[in-house]
């Protein structure tokens, strides 16, 4: 039996950035001005302070303070599915069934980044369309820390017929090391606790690399291959990016 999809229902999963309000779009500033209810993910590190999403939130569209509401995200388990995780999970569906249930017309999560890459928004729309699939669905493009990391580097992603690739580091070496032989640009995320690992994989085929800490805000932390510490590990919000060596302009077309 196939369900209509009804139009004046939507959840919106909104891409606020990688932590500087004024890289949050147009597009996602209005909805998450005009949404009935903004959720947003609330990790056991957050406590009960702001996440940055939150945060992003508060600072963009300062407007939507009084309809925001926090939904627990766990982060104590980094693979597979535990119990807290999909506890977690069903929690914040029933916050976004629940203001629906209410008279919300439109809900948006308002998640870190983008909310099609490694997004807690591929787990709430999953168990809210079992549960309301009248509900519609969108998503609203967000700026991703590989391209900020970019950014602040000045370093180019991807140039001609080079080719990008985006790993966690939760795949583990042998599969990091895989990419790294396949692609011409690397951008590694989740790499915290296993920074040296990934940067054993990285050193081992002579490649560089720049490591990037709350890229776009106050806090911002740009490391280089050879000045990072033998053990050292970064926050959750640390990226690594691995891109090639150019000698020659247009040398990849």
């Amino acid at each position: 039996m196939t369900h209509a999809i009804d139009p004046a229902r939507r959840l919106i999963g909104v891409g606020v950035g990688p932590g500087d309000p004024e890289l949050v779009t147009l597009k996602a500033s209005r909805i998450l001005s005009t949404a009935d209810v903004v959720l947003v993910p609330a990790t056991e590190k957050s406590a009960e302070g702001p996440g940055r999403a939150e945060a992003i939130v508060r600072a963009a569209c300062p407007q939507m303070a009084g309809r925001i509401e926090r939904i627990p995200f766990s982060m104590a388990q980094r693979r597979g599915i535990g119990h807290k995780r999909t506890e977690s999970w069903q929690v914040s569906a029933d916050a976004a069934v629940a203001a629906f249930e209410a008279g919300a017309a439109t809900v948006a999560l308002a998640t870190v980044g983008d909310p099609a890459v490694f997004s807690t928004f591929s787990y709430l729309r999953g168990n809210v369309e079992q549960r309301l699939p009248d509900v519609e669905v969108t998503l609203v493009p967000g700026i991703t820390a590989m391209q900020a990391l970019a950014a602040a580097s000045r370093t180019p992603l991807v140039e001609g017929r080079e080719i990008l690739a985006l790993v966690p580091a939760t795949v583990g070496a042998d599969r990091l090391g895989q990419v790294l032989d396949l692609a011409d640009s690397v951008t590694v995320y989740k790499g915290g606790r296993t920074l040296p690992a990934v940067l054993d994989q990285i050193r081992e085929r002579g490649r560089d690399a720049v490591l990037g800490t709350d890229v776009s805000m106050e806090s911002e932390q740009l490391i280089g291959l050879a000045d990072v510490e033998e053990g050292q590990t970064l926050p959750y919000f640390s990226t690594v990016m691995s891109a090639p060596a150019r000698t020659t302009t247009g040398g990849s077309l």
